[in-house]
């Protein structure tokens, strides 16, 4: 059928439908197709350990770890050397570095549609990882990387005043002056020891939110909400092997980043992977 040129009416008539037909499909996509959380399985350690192994192998067949050669080797370059040339920036460092947790379920989505694929049908490519910017799914994972991205600056604006009221205002003179007065100093311990226990909180929320919440919104068509809380009851009835999951999480993250954050390009692939397969381990499937 032939197409024709249109006048200005007829284009400004279908932009205003489009637009329309736009924000019903992510209205309906937020919303989801169910208003209740599905039941959820109790947990051991014996999941984790299930979940890491998955993990490894899918890294090792999809070698996801080029991908964030090329994304995020650039990110973590332009902050060093932000860091680098403006010491007034110092003291944020190591809370920026720990806030990346923060961020990680994000990061992760393309990850989880990868295992998603290969679980399924037993390849993907990487292509699969970009295969979740379509409408149903993009929408709810937007507005939850929001509420995750909302936790990442409000930690950093804890970590900049309990700076302030221990070492700061003034910035660092030096790196060596920095790192003499955290680990010398009264004031020094006192902002690590608040800065590790105000992030421990931050980490636990966004851990408790986000657990199954996003392989969720990718595998199933539930809405944030109904992902949000099918993660927190994850949680609640599984309390110790959940806190073990983040404690390896922050552990790898750390080993991650050494030395230069070279090990993250394997790290962060393979937790991303993992955490897919612990959903699968956590949430029965809707033909379960």
């Amino acid at each position: 059928m032939t197409r024709t040129i249109g006048n200005p009416l007829s284009w400004a008539a279908e932009a205003t439908f489009g637009a329309g037909r736009t924000a019903a499909e992510a209205t309906e996509a937020l919303r989801g197709h169910t208003d209740a959380p599905p039941e959820v399985r109790r947990l051991t350690n014996a999941d984790l350990r299930t979940a890491l192994r998955r993990g490894i192998e899918d890294f090792g067949a999809l070698r996801s770890d080029v991908i964030f050669l090329i994304l995020i080797y650039p990110i973590i370059g332009i902050v060093l050397a932000l860091t680098a040339f403006h010491m007034a920036r110092l003291p944020m460092f190591f809370p920026l570095a720990a806030g990346f947790t923060l961020l990680g379920p994000v990061v992760a989505t393309g990850l989880y549609e990868m295992s998603r694929q290969r679980e399924a049908t037993g390849k993907a490519g990487w292509g699969a990882a970009f295969s979740v910017i379509r409408a149903p799914v993009i929408v709810p994972v937007i507005v939850l990387g929001a509420v995750l991205m909302g936790l990442f600056l409000a930690w950093m604006f804890a970590a900049s005043v309990i700076y302030n009221v221990t070492l700061g205002p003034q910035p660092p003179a030096s790196i060596g002056g920095f790192l003499s007065d955290v680990l010398t100093t009264g004031p020094g311990w006192v902002m690590t020891v608040l800065g590790l226990g105000v992030g421990a909180v931050f980490a636990a929320l966004t851990l408790a939110l986000s657990l199954t919440a996003f392989p969720m919104l990718i595998d199933r068509r539930a809405g944030v909400m109904v992902a949000v809380l099918t993660s927190l009851r994850v949680v609640r009835e599984n309390p110790r092997v959940s806190a073990t999951w983040g404690l390896i999480v922050a552990v790898a993250m750390l080993l991650g980043t050494l030395p230069l954050f070279l090990g993250l390009v394997i790290v962060l692939p393979v937790l991303g992977h993992a955490t897919w397969h612990l959903y699968r381990a956590a949430v029965p499937g809707e033909t379960d």
